[in-house]
Formats: structure tokens, sequence, C-alpha cells
């Protein structure tokens, strides 16, 4: 599948890493080994989205496209917003939200979510992958997502859903067998369309009670496809010791 835009939403504030996109990872600035990873997908274009002169700077001396957007988006969805519009995108366009903290997101997975988006008649697609442990069911870090029948999100929670109530009465240091326990991956894919019609959703309650912003569009009665991998992607940077991490795997031969 071809034709798809890719958008990497990078904010130079952190509060846990400050400067994150402009870490040094194997002498490049990780928002722009984000980028080279995503360019090697079948995506049209990448461009990174970015709210300060500096990132835009550091990814026009790597020949990154950048396009300096508004620095009040409340969220990275609203950023990619204005940059579908400045793009002039067409309402059918895939745009996949890449992170600018993954530098070592796996292109066929974008390849795979924005194959699923563009012949889903829901606005919105992400991923998700099957929990396997009670440690990172149980974690009110890791968002769990639970499905109908079709593949579509009816919940993202912190909680541990879906909950095994008989089993987990007796134990809760194994899952059941069976349980389908899914871990939700941060890779969003849009219609570009769908984009424009996000910035009017007011923000839900229940969006702000679990501070999981993908709610806003199952409580304005929109679908979310959710595409399940077999196994956890690369996990991304948010500290220092995950920086560590990552340039450990660069310095070893990661790509």
């Amino acid at each position: 599948m071809t034709g798809f835009v890719v958008v990497i939403p990078a904010r130079l504030a952190s509060s846990r890493l400050p400067n994150k996109p402009l870490a040094d990872i194997g002498g490049l600035p990780m928002v722009v080994r984000v980028a080279r990873q995503a360019a090697r997908s079948r995506a049209a274009r990448v461009v990174v989205a970015t709210d300060h002169v500096s990132i835009a700077d550091a990814c026009a001396e790597h020949g990154v496209e950048a396009l300096m957007t508004r620095i009040d988006h409340a969220s990275g969805t609203d950023r990619l917003a204005e940059v579908a519009a400045l793009l002039g995108l067409k309402a059918g366009t895939v745009v996949v939200n890449v992170q600018g903290d993954e530098p070592l997101i796996d292109p066929a997975a974008i390849d795979r979510l924005a194959s699923h988006a563009a012949a889903s008649a829901a606005p919105v697609s992400t991923l998700a992958h099957p929990i396997k442990d009670t440690t990172d069911f149980f974690n009110p870090n890791v968002v769990k997502v639970v499905t109908d029948a079709a593949g579509r999100a009816l919940y993202f929670s912190r909680a541990p859903i879906p909950f095994a109530r008989d089993a987990f009465a007796h134990q809760t240091d194994a899952l059941p067998a069976g349980l389908p326990a899914l871990r939700h991956i941060g890779l969003y894919a849009y219609k570009a369309g769908f984009l424009a019609t996000y910035t009017t959703l007011t923000p839900a309650p229940l969006e702000t009670f679990e501070a999981l912003e993908q709610l806003r569009v199952l409580w304005h009665g929109h679908g979310i496809d959710v595409v399940v991998l077999d196994e956890a992607p690369p996990a991304g940077v948010d500290t220092l010791a995950d920086l560590e991490r990552v340039r450990a795997l660069v310095a070893a031969g990661a790509p």
C-alpha cells in the first residue's frame, strides 16, 4: 500500500527527559532517527511536525522534511490536524502518527497499520499485542484495549481489562488461558478528513479520568480499529535509562 503520509509530532519540552527529540543516538538526533526509520516504510511522505526551530533546523541538516506548527496544541492529534491542513491532504488520505520518541519503530508495523486503515471504514486505526504476564496486565502504565468481534475497540483503560472475575478470585499471579488481554501500542492511522473533525470534539469525561486521549473518539461515537501484532514492538524512549538502552542497541547494530 502506498500513498500514505507519516507525521511525527515532536515537541522540545519533556518533563522527564529535556530536549528529548534532539537527544543523540549514534550520531543522529532522535527525531531524525525516527524519521529515517519511518522512511523505510512505504510512506509517500514523512514529515516532522514541530513547535521549535531547533528541531526544524536539526531535521533540515539531515535532509528530513519538517513543518513548524503552533505551540499551543493540546495534543499530538491536534498537531496532526494542522499538518493535514497545511499539506492540503485529501479527506481519504491515510495519515500515520509516529511518535517522535520511537527511534526503533518497525517500518513493517507502519505499513501494516496504514494498509489496514486504507481498507477500513473506521476513521482511526491503531495497534495492540497480546499481554502475556500479570505484571503488565495489572500495571496502570500499560494501557489495555478490549475489542469486539470485528476487532473494533470497545474501550481503552489503565485498569486490568477484561477482568477475569472467577479466575482472579483464586489467583492473580497468572493470566487465565484464553483471556483476550491486549496491550495498546500508541501508533495511530487517521483518515485526513477525520483529523479536522477531531479538533471539533469536546474532551470526554472518560478521557480526563483515564488520561487517554483516544477515548474522546469513542465517546463521540467514532470507531477505532485495532490491528493485533504477534509480538510487542521495541520500546520507545521516556527516560534517561530508556535512552541509554536504545543507544546501546544502536551501537550493537540495531537499525
